[in-house]
């Protein structure tokens, strides 16, 4: 399978998303894409695994069959479930070091830090069966379960996907007190990241990848209305996260078009963000899909897709860059300047460690082909 130089490009920026996020001090953190949208690139990174969960499944089911694709992905869940778990020990190890070199920082939850070293056994247990998902690796406990249950779910999508779809929206509408009695470290109960809400995203994201031969055709043929009606969704997105920047009459204004749409929560997946993300997967895919190509041709696009292509790799690394790049900015001088240069450092350097695993993931293929 040919592989979607622009699909990479956006998966890349999305990561870098994350960790410049999670910065609390970082100057580029001003531009991500939380500060123009009302979905941020959480959303975005969940959608764009979906759609390549949906293009490797259909490719390796027409190719080896449907028990190859169920295999490849419970293999897959189970690398995501040890990067969560080796991502938590170094978060946690990394975090303690800092802060006995006397290196503050506010991207993670300081307790990791003495867990890691007063109960060993006890961090990395609650770790592995996932009761505790440490902050900024939460998402890769909601990945851990999703694709845990594609194999079963792939295939009843692709066999009934009117029924499918059916049931996933009607779990999403009850996903809040079903994730608040999952059993949980945290007082309200449930993973952050609900996965009972963001199932529909995911699904989402994995029927275009699999059903987009299909149903594209017939979408382009409404192109000019749905295009119509994602500007506006787009717009009108732009609008709840900028105007309130704009002085008291934009707050205003900004404040009603909150309203309008009711509750607005990121952690289980409200509706708002659900059609604002899939808004703009049609602009993106459609009328601006030769931009983002001629974007992804370039120098900046090709490092993003780099880091797009790093997988969990490259996670795990803009995870641990987050608290790295957090420490030194609070120990550096508090200018603009000093921040600046660790926004840039830390992207080069979470292209680097992409860069090097994707070499050496290379050079372990042409080797296995070699002695085979």
């Amino acid at each position: 399978m040919s592989r979607i130089v622009s699909l990479d490009m956006l998966r890349g920026y999305a990561l870098v998303c994350i960790m410049l996020n999670h910065m609390p001090h970082g100057v580029l953190r001003q531009a991500t894409l939380t500060n123009f949208a009302i979905y941020d690139s959480a959303e975005l990174f969940v959608l764009l695994s979906g759609f390549l969960v949906g293009l490797v499944w259909m490719k390796v089911e027409r190719s080896e069959g449907r028990l190859a694709a169920q295999w490849r992905f419970a293999r897959r869940a189970g690398q995501v479930w040890l990067a969560l778990v080796l991502g938590g020990i170094m978060l946690a190890l990394l975090s303690r070091g800092l802060l006995e070199l006397g290196f503050a920082h506010s991207a993670i939850w300081n307790e990791y830090a003495r867990w890691i070293i007063d109960v060993p056994v006890g961090y990395v247990a609650t770790l592995a069966l996932m009761w505790m998902q440490p902050n900024l690796l939460d998402v890769l406990a909601l990945y851990v379960i999703l694709l845990a249950l594609a194999p079963v779910l792939v295939p009843l999508m692709l066999r009934w996907p009117v029924a499918f779809f059916a049931g996933s929206v009607a779990l999403w509408l009850v996903a809040v007190p079903l994730n608040a009695a999952l059993p949980n470290q945290r007082v309200e109960g449930g993973l952050l990241f609900n996965p009972f809400g963001w199932q529909l995203l995911f699904h989402s994201g994995v029927a275009m990848g699999a059903f987009r031969h299909r149903f594209m055709p017939v979408l382009r043929r409404h192109g000019a209305w749905i295009t119509l009606l994602a500007v506006a969704v787009t717009l009108y997105s732009l609008g709840m996260v900028t105007l309130w920047r704009m002085g008291p009459e934009g707050k205003r204004l900004a404040d009603i078009m909150w309203h309008a749409v009711g509750i607005v929560d990121k952690w289980s997946l409200d509706w708002v963000r659900y059609v604002a993300i899939l808004a703009a997967s049609w602009l993106v895919a459609v009328p601006l899909a030769g931009l983002f190509a001629w974007m992804a041709a370039t120098g900046p696009g090709r490092a993003l897709a780099t880091i797009g292509k790093g997988g969990l790799v490259a996670f795990v690394a803009c995870v641990l860059l987050s608290v790295l790049g957090d420490a030194m900015m609070v120990s550096l001088p508090q200018t603009t300047l000093a921040r600046l240069a660790v926004d840039l450092w830390t992207i080069g350097a979470l292209w680097l460690s992409a860069h090097v695993w994707l070499k050496a993931k290379a050079q372990r293929a042409a080797k296995g082909r070699a002695s085979s």
